[in-house]
């Protein structure tokens, strides 16, 4: 875990990598849950049986799930004190260039792209990729933007 003691520390790091969580391993349980969460009840994600047969050989996580894992991976990674405030302002950019099977690791890296003036404190944004161990492509790259009040 990285710390940063205040925004000014945070600023000084813009341009450089972060860090990596530990590994995850994605379960059918999070998976079935993410789809009863979010009505997405796709066979590919919830039928092992019908899954064993498709294109992946098992089920696979939502790529939304993968997204929505962001904040707890990241979370593993950094963390600025001295704040009175961070919240999720958004992504600019997410795509899923490869798919998660059922009990594979994840892990994120971040890369820390700005941190610039806006919406009433300072705008974060950060590069994150999510690799699945043993993968040749991400399973995940997003562009996240944090707002930090100090």
């Amino acid at each position: 875990m990285r710390t940063f003691h205040g925004v000014a520390e945070l600023e000084a790091a813009v341009g450089t990598q972060l860090g990596f969580s530990p590994w995850h391993t994605v379960t059918q349980g999070q998976i079935d849950l993410f789809a009863n969460a979010t009505g997405d009840h796709q066979w590919i994600h919830v039928d092992p049986v019908r899954a064993a047969q498709g294109p992946y050989g098992a089920t696979i996580a939502h790529g939304y799930l993968t997204l929505s894992m962001v904040p707890h991976l990241v979370g593993q990674i950094y963390r600025v004190e001295g704040i009175t405030m961070g919240v999720n302002y958004g992504s600019n950019k997410v795509r899923f260039p490869a798919p998660v099977p059922v009990n594979s690791k994840i892990r994120a890296g971040v890369e820390l792209v700005s941190v610039a003036p806006g919406a009433g404190g300072k705008l974060v944004t950060a590069k994150v990729t999510v690799e699945r161990e043993g993968g040749d492509k991400p399973v995940c790259v997003v562009e996240t933007v944090s707002l930090v009040v100090e």
